[in-house]
């Protein structure tokens, strides 16, 4: 059967790739084209006509080189871009979770900023006069993120509701002073938790916080990640015909971690492979 010995190495000639796996695939497809031999010479086919018969129904030398050739591409392609894939959807999550918390720090800033501007201006002016209202609104309008500013008298509400929880009060009463302005963000962005309480003033500010989106990111992020790794890990382990459930759960709960153990067995399997082929 040297025609078939020829026609397969052949057929894998200058393909690039793992040679364990290449050499694999031309075991399978040599044992499929002894099959077929077999099958056409019980036929009444002579052997030189069956084996002719055989490799022509699998295509002739070059169109077989040209599929093999562009199989292996296509494999190495959709796996190099899965994995790059993987790791540019890696790394953006954390780039934006990174971007996402250093903007958050910077409105925290300036939210303690602007409350503790306010509160002096309150303290130096006593009452909320039209001067005052304007220095307030100079402050709001000097940060991007501060969407709604209300502005409480502490004597007025004790002096209304008779208690001294300042933030139940603030929720129920009317505000001395409101300002609001409109600020580029989705409604699930704001937060108006901010508050800044002393004995004469309760201010609360509704302001663009950040901090639930970051981890959405982030946790996002990694999920795709692991997902397109699963797959990358998961299309290797099929090229190398080593492929079984257990190693997709490794991949997919472990990771490189899982990867790694897989390399290792692989490379054991195949070198007592090796060493049994020689005894």
């Amino acid at each position: 059967m040297k025609q078939i010995e020829a026609f397969v190495n052949e057929a894998y000639h200058s393909v690039g790739g793992n040679k364990q796996e290449i050499a694999e695939l031309k075991a399978e497809m040599k044992n499929h084209l002894l099959e077929a031999v077999y099958e056409l010479k019980e036929e009444g086919k002579s052997e030189e006509e069956a084996i002719e018969i055989a490799i022509t129904r699998f295509g002739g030398e070059k169109e077989m080189r040209s599929i093999v050739r562009q199989l292996f591409q296509a494999q190495k392609t959709f796996a190099k871009w899965v994995l790059w894939l993987a790791v540019i959807v890696l790394f953006s999550s954390f780039a934006l979770f990174e971007a996402s918390k250093l903007y958050q720090q910077k409105n925290d800033t300036q939210n303690t900023n602007a409350a503790t501007n306010m509160y002096t201006i309150l303290q130096k002016d006593k009452t909320i006069s039209e001067a005052t209202k304007q220095k307030i609104v100079a402050i709001v309008q000097s940060t991007d993120h501060i969407a709604q500013v209300k502005i409480f008298n502490v004597h007025d509400l004790e002096a209304e509701y008779g208690s001294p929880s300042i933030w139940a009060n603030g929720k129920k009463a009317d505000p001395n002073y409101t300002i609001e302005r409109h600020v580029w963000a989705p409604q699930w962005l704001m937060n108006d938790d901010y508050m800044y309480v002393t004995s004469d003033w309760y201010i609360k500010m509704e302001t663009i916080h950040m901090e639930s989106f970051m981890y959405i990111a982030l946790f996002a992020g990694l999920a795709v990640y692991i997902v397109l790794f699963t797959i990358w890990a998961t299309v290797n382990a099929y090229h190398h015909r080593r492929l079984h459930i257990g190693w997709v759960i490794a991949f997919a709960l472990f990771n490189v971690i899982g990867y790694l153990a897989y390399f290792i067995t692989d490379k054991a399997f195949h070198k007592k492979t090796t060493q049994n082929a020689l005894t």
